[in-house]
């Protein structure tokens, strides 16, 4: 059999024809790409780019919608609002303590004990120091001795004066016994007065060596220690007593607010707070007590004195603070954040956000400030939203995105 003819017969056997089997070596030829898996895995992609852009929709970070608004400034607001408002003047001041007192020896000796502490709060009349009184014990007991002598004189001389009354006039005593002896008594009752004079001066120095509080306040550092002998010309004495409860604020104001807060006093108790020097911390509330009679031509100001309770002792002698006086009290007035008034060439101005997130430069009249707070007096409405912040990127027409 010829090759020809054995090649058919394997054909036949395999049950497939020639042209079956070239389309079959088609479909499998080796190197040839399968296009079926490619298209699936195409699909998945696409399926999984619609996933995350749909999640990156859902869930945009802070500052996607800044992007959505192109050339938007991000900027703060507030909302102007209408209240009662507070008219204050304010000036720098100094604490002073109510009462001041030094106290010093009034007498000459050494001083034996202290019956305080460095900063102790004291009693009016309460023993602070005391000097030795020996001396002046025995100077006072020297001249209660010295007035009994003469009071004994006095009586020896009186009953004689009594007797010579008794013989004058029988002739029995001259006249002029009779009027030596009515001299040396009222010479001796006159004695008397000098010796209780003197029995007085001696009790008042040897009271001078029992040292007592004059009133009720704190003592400072002890300027003199136990065993020193202290004399009546020491100046710097032995210890300073302040009273801070009450205590006072001294202040000046410009001469302009004087009909203001004459006004103000004349309408009852005038309030002032004292604020730290930073104005960020109130202190304590009193009343304004004392308006000087004179205004310093030379600055232009007026002295004045407030009174404050101190109950908590956040005021202090020397203490340099900020007095606010109320002079008045603005009712429904309109009041912005200081933030927003923006000074400007042609005055001052508020950048007002409008329906369409647009701003626009709003010329107002401003009043009060205080607190943080402005009193805007015409140009803007309760109710409209002003910017706080980031003004020096706006102009009018900015388009802006409230954080």
């Amino acid at each position: 059999m010829s090759s020809a003819e054995d090649s058919h017969l394997r054909t036949e056997g395999t049950g497939l024809s020639s042209e079956g089997g070239d389309r079959l070596s088609g479909a499998l030829r080796p190197g040839q790409p399968r296009s079926r898996p490619r298209l699936w895995l195409g699909i998945a992609a696409a399926i999984a780019i619609v996933a995350v852009v749909l999640w990156r929709t859902q869930h945009k970070p802070a500052g996607a919608a800044t992007r959505d608004v192109p050339n938007a400034v991000i900027v703060q607001s507030a909302v102007a609002t209408r209240g009662d408002v507070p008219v204050t003047v304010e000036g720098l001041g100094a604490v002073q303590a109510f009462y001041t007192a030094t106290l010093a020896a009034q007498v000459n000796g050494q001083l034996q004990q202290v019956f305080f502490t460095e900063g102790q709060l004291v009693k009016k009349g309460q023993l602070l120091a005391q000097i030795d009184p020996r001396p002046l014990q025995a100077a006072l007991d020297q001249a209660v001795a010295t007035k009994d002598k003469d009071s004994a004189q006095l009586e020896a001389a009186q009953r004689d004066l009594t007797r010579y009354q008794v013989l004058a006039p029988q002739n029995l005593a001259s006249k002029q016994q009779l009027d030596q002896q009515r001299g040396l008594v009222a010479g001796l009752n006159a004695q008397l007065k000098i010796d209780q004079a003197a029995i007085d001066n001696a009790r008042t120095q040897l009271g001078y060596t029992r040292i007592t509080a004059p009133f009720a306040g704190r003592t400072g550092i002890r300027l003199v220690d136990p065993g020193n002998n202290v004399h009546a010309t020491d100046t710097n004495g032995i210890v300073v007593v302040t009273q801070i409860q009450p205590i006072s604020v001294v202040f000046t104001l410009p001469e302009e607010a004087l009909p203001q807060i004459s006004t103000a006093l004349d309408h009852g108790d005038t309030s002032v707070t004292a604020l730290s020097r930073d104005d960020r911390t109130k202190l304590d509330v009193g009343t304004l007590s004392v308006v000087d009679n004179q205004i310093d031509q030379t600055t232009g100001t007026i002295r004045l004195k407030a009174t404050f309770p101190n109950a908590h002792n956040t005021l202090w002698p020397g203490q340099f603070v900020n007095a606010r006086v109320l002079i008045a009290q603005l009712h429904s007035a309109v009041v912005v954040p200081s933030e927003a008034v923006q000074p400007g060439a042609n005055g001052t101005f508020i950048y007002v956000i409008k329906p369409d997130s647009t701003v626009e430069a709003r010329p107002v009249q401003v009043g009060q400030e205080d607190g943080g707070h402005t009193v805007v007096l015409s140009g803007l409405d309760a109710g409209e939203r002003v910017v706080t912040t980031n003004q020096f990127r706006l102009a009018p027409g900015t388009r802006v995105h409230v954080s």
